[in-house]
C-alpha cells in the first residue's frame, strides 16, 4: 500500500487531502495533472408520478422518522409490493 493517498498533497488520509484542498487551488497545480479517459454508463433514469399532497407529507414524515430519503423510502415501498405480486 503505498503510504501517500494524494501525490499533490503528500496526505496520508483523506481528511487530510480535503483539508489541503481547502486552502489550495487546483490551477497552482494543473502542470503536475495527468490526463485522464474513463467511461460513463448512466444506466438509472428517474421518473416522476404525481403524490396526493396529504399523502406526500405523510411520506416526508415517515422518511424523516427512518432517516431515509422520501423517495427511497417510496422505491423500497414499491419494490416490496412488485415482490408480492410476483408470487
Amino acid at each position: 500500500m503505498r503510504k501517500h493517498k494524494s501525490s499533490l498533497s503528500q496526505a496520508t488520509s483523506y481528511k487530510e487531502i480535503g483539508e489541503f484542498w481547502d486552502t489550495h487551488d487546483l490551477s497552482d497545480f494543473w502542470d503536475k495533472t495527468k490526463e485522464a479517459q474513463f467511461d460513463v454508463d448512466i444506466e438509472s433514469e428517474v421518473i416522476y408520478y404525481a403524490v396526493d399532497r396529504t399523502l406526500s407529507e405523510k411520506i416526508q414524515f415517515l422518511a424523516q422518522k427512518r432517516g431515509v430519503a422520501a423517495d427511497t423510502l417510496i422505491n423500497l415501498w414499491v419494490q416490496e409490493k412488485l415482490q408480492e405480486q410476483r408470487t
